[in-house]
């Protein structure tokens, strides 16, 4: 409709002001005004040589007159609000009915993949709120892609190695007394991260003794028996001492145990792991290469560098003087192993704002090396995300635990379900899994509401309101819905031709019709908000519909069973609407 409308107004423009060539700007009319379409008028007043009120006037009578769909119209200033008649509208309508899977395209396996990157924890602490975000994230722009019917590859990097590593298992052999998983009943990434934090309180104790001896502060950091322990565990791991790598193959699948019940609680799997420990090495050998085409130079203490000023960055190290690859070393070789193993047009890292200038920096460096999948290359840069109490603190153990968060929105859904009468009806079974879906739909849309560009502030209390921009409110229409279609199963057997809208009627159908849209630019911006926002809207007008025309108890049959469609269509853009979030919709509620 739009395209035809944008046909006739070039045409019109053409006969009334010898406008041959011009832009249309057309738009969905502001819900304050009258209209379906407005046509931004501006771009044809020094032709027409008239005021803006009436070059639209003029545009405006020659559209009802030349295209039938065109009603009416009414005019702001330099703005034409064009209304249409109920045709186009019940078209729509119409074309959505007969798409079970409206919004969402058919997966096509030959066109080659998008590959979204994210999680990438260290093993040497559970995941926490933050890894929460990015998952979130990551799972939800790759349902977007696919939604577009796109293939998608979904992988993460784990940091299976290093320093940090290191302090978990020196803190494990000196004080754990040889306690499990399976011996403690404490999860694995858990009794990990335990270890972690000992190890922080280890140094810190030890620096202040130093310190109270005349030590430098920094000095003392480096020189703490602890820190030599772990300084020569790294050594030991990397010369492939048996010991260190035994303890080593342990302590990570514990946690590769633990991380893995977590993500299925989110809900977010991998088609495969890349571990840090395979990959560190990669990347020197495209270093040399480069080296010998003249992208890298090498400074007489022997290390190689990179020059970035032409581009408005820095000078940055690739190579250490003794050889040994830095981050940015790695996260080359890694980036082009992943194309090598799959059929790839694009790539996206999920990875926090303050990883911004890295991404930068590799991206170029790629290009650099002549590599033409680097302008395919993205980084979902997202903020920081903090509860009202404020930051978090990994080493201290101030953290907030992903396996504990998630607890605490399954409680607080069973509490608020309770006390609004939720689950009266439910067996045990069905009430404990509506609990964790009410709970983890939630966090998830409370989450993935925000842009992801912007910092947030979680709050666990906002998130499980049944009421406003919240996961419970749309999964509550739905399930709302459910029940109405129910009752309206005599509806079964009558049809209905078109009917005359009414405006709540319309508003629905026209949110309906902008789903596949959404969908598109969400995955287009990467941007899940987007879809959140559009949901949010969807059930207020479908609320808004129901608070004042009856489906049961239509005026006729036919009239219930039209109404009873809209609704099975507003319920199933719902459901894979929110699942293109990671959120289930219940049928129940």
């Amino acid at each position: 409709m739009q395209s035809a409308i944008v046909s006739t107004v070039v045409d019109i423009v053409n006969d009334l002001f010898g406008i041959q060539e011009t832009h249309v700007d057309l738009q969905e009319t502001r819900k304050e005004f009258k209209g379906d379409l407005t046509l931004v008028v501006f771009p044809y007043l020094r032709a027409s040589k008239k005021s803006p009120e009436a070059t639209a006037s003029a545009i405006g009578d020659a559209l009802v007159e030349r295209h039938q769909d065109v009603i009416g119209y009414n005019v702001v200033k330099g703005f034409l609000n064009i209304v249409l008649s109920d045709h186009p509208v019940q078209v729509a309508f119409d074309q959505m009915t007969l798409d079970p899977n409206w919004g969402i395209q058919p997966l096509n396996d030959h066109l080659p993949a998008a590959m979204v990157e994210y999680s990438s924890p260290n093993t040497n602490k559970p995941l926490h709120l933050g890894h929460i975000r990015n998952n979130l994230l990551g799972y939800s722009v790759a349902q977007l892609i696919k939604a577009t019917g796109k293939p998608v590859v979904q992988v993460q990097i784990i940091n299976d190695r290093g320093v940090h590593i290191c302090k978990s298992m020196v803190a494990w052999k000196r004080f754990a007394e040889g306690e499990t998983p399976e011996h403690t009943g404490i999860k694995g990434d858990h009794l990990v991260g335990k270890y972690y934090v000992r190890f922080d309180q280890q140094l810190k104790a030890e620096v202040k003794d130093l310190v109270a001896a005349g030590v430098a502060e920094d000095e003392a950091v480096k020189s703490a028996p602890c820190m030599i322990e772990v300084q020569q565990m790294l050594k030991d791991w990397e010369a492939g001492d048996p010991a260190t790598l035994a303890l080593w193959t342990k302590m990570n699948t514990w946690v590769y145990e633990g991380f893995n019940t977590t993500y299925s609680r989110l809900g977010v799997q991998f088609d495969k792991n890349y571990y840090e420990s395979d990959t560190y090495l990669l990347g020197k050998q495209d270093i040399e290469s480069g080296l010998g085409k003249g992208i890298f130079y090498r400074r007489e203490d022997g290390s190689v560098w990179i020059d970035l000023t032409a581009e408005g960055l820095d000078e940055k190290l690739v190579l250490r003087q003794d050889g040994t690859s830095v981050y940015m070393t790695q996260d080359i070789g890694t980036a082009i192993q992943r194309f090598k193993d799959f059929k790839l047009d694009s790539l996206t890292y999920v990875v926090g704002n303050e990883q911004d200038y890295h991404f930068k920096v590799l991206f170029l460096i790629l290009k650099r090396l002549g590599y033409t999948w680097a302008d395919k290359l993205s980084h979902l840069s997202y903020g920081m995300v903090d509860l009202p109490s404020g930051r978090m603190k990994s080493r201290e153990g101030t953290v907030v635990d992903a396996d504990d968060l998630l607890d605490e929105m399954e409680n607080a859904a069973k509490t608020v379900s309770e006390e609004l009468g939720k689950v009266e009806g439910l067996s045990e079974k069905e009430r404990t899994t509506l609990y964790t879906t009410i709970g983890h739909g939630a966090l998830k849309y409370f989450i993935l509401k925000v842009d992801p560009k912007k910092r947030m502030v979680f709050n666990p209390e906002e998130s499980i309101d049944f009421n406003g921009n919240t996961g419970p409110f749309l999964q509550y229409t739905h399930a709302r819905i459910c029940s109405i279609l129910k009752k309206a199963k005599y509806l079964k057997d009558w049809t209905w031709d078109h009917v005359t809208l009414s405006s709540k009627e319309r508003e629905v159908i026209k949110l309906l019709a902008k789903f596949p849209s959404t969908v598109q630019h969400a995955a287009q911006e990467q941007n899940p908000s987007e879809v959140a926002s559009y949901l949010y809207d969807l059930a207020k007008s479908y609320n808004g519909f129901y608070q004042v025309h009856s489906v049961i108890n239509a005026e006729t049959p036919h009239i219930a069973a039209f109404r009873a469609s809209l609704s099975t269509q507003v319920a199933g853009v719902l459901s894979r609407g929110l699942l293109l979030l990671g959120i289930e919709a219940p049928k129940q509620m």
